[in-house]
């Protein structure tokens, strides 16, 4: 059995609305299924969810605010990859594996640093007006008819 918990789907979320369901009780989903419309103050957000399987239970009522984290619902699944890992333990799948850095890869100690470039003398500021040249008046002759 896994729960299907209120997501985190914004950095400051604290708690959101469950606005619609897209699902009912004895429906089959697959991990990546839009089971529900959730309202964070600042958007309506479709939620999917990250187990395949069939749900035994609507926990929340439409229009429910409940905190990040509450059980929504519960979904039966028939391999250990449904079951909802411990709060705080990342899911299954959900980010991509992280690649560790090989040996030619990382810095070593022979490695030469970059040199620092030497500083550059900076000029006293200059105010705009003497610095721009200004042309000497010609006098411009009357036009000949």
């Amino acid at each position: 059995m896994a729960e299907f918990r209120m997501p985190s789907l914004g950095a400051d979320m604290e708690s959101g609305t469950l606005i619609a369901w897209h699902i009912a009780a004895g429906d089959e989903v697959a991990k990546g299924d839009i089971v529900a419309e959730v309202d964070t103050d600042k958007a309506v957000i479709d939620v999917e969810t990250f187990v395949t399987g069939t749900v035994t239970q609507i926990l929340v009522p439409e229009g429910t605010r409940v905190p990040v984290g509450t059980p929504l619902a519960i979904i039966r699944g028939d391999d250990a990859a449904t079951r909802t890992p411990p709060r705080g333990q990342p899911i299954p799948g959900a980010y991509p594996p992280i690649q560790p850095v090989g040996p030619a890869e990382r810095a070593t100690p022979q490695q030469p640093v970059a040199p620092v470039a030497p500083a550059v003398p900076v000029a006293p500021a200059v105010p705009v007006a003497s610095a721009v040249p200004v042309a000497p008046a010609v006098p411009v002759a009357p036009a000949v008819p």
